[in-house]
């Protein structure tokens, strides 16, 4: 097959360490009110390929350049190492560009993964358009618990 179209996106996860519930008076219900403690952020990526049936979600310390870099190397190198192009739909934020290759990998490398790769970015207020973006809720909202 010459060319593969996937989407991509990531979200933030929150990590909490939660505390103590309240305690209410013995005349009264049991009150719960739950403290949380911030622990950390980590950071899903979501790619999916939704003619193929396919999704994967990595889970990342960190949301940068080098990050979405190494995961779409993983994508492009792996997946489809036999294609010659895969298209990505992804939202425009300045770490889904062909320069994270370069700020990441020597030259060569990155340049052959540029090549072999096609954005297309969804509009500004258009980003639930994104398939991935609808996986990542979904996976987030139903499974995730940190």
């Amino acid at each position: 097959m010459r060319e593969a179209a996937q989407c991509g996106d990531s979200r933030a996860l929150h990590r909490r360490a939660t505390g103590a519930a309240g305690q209410g008076s013995q005349d009264s219900d049991r009150r719960v009110d739950y403290e949380y403690e911030r622990a950390g952020v980590a950071n899903a990526f979501m790619l999916a390929e939704p003619l193929a049936g396919w999704r994967q979600a990595t889970i990342r310390p960190t949301k940068t350049k080098i990050d979405f870099a190494e995961v779409m190397a993983e994508l492009l190198e792996g997946r489809y190492a036999d294609r010659e192009k895969a298209i990505v739909v992804c939202d425009k934020l300045n770490t889904h560009t062909e320069g994270s290759f370069y700020e990441a990998f020597e030259p060569e490398r990155a340049f052959a993964l540029a090549s072999q790769i096609e954005f297309h970015y969804t509009h500004k207020h258009g980003s639930w358009l994104n398939i991935a973006e609808n996986e990542l809720s979904s996976m987030t909202r139903q499974c995730v618990t940190l």
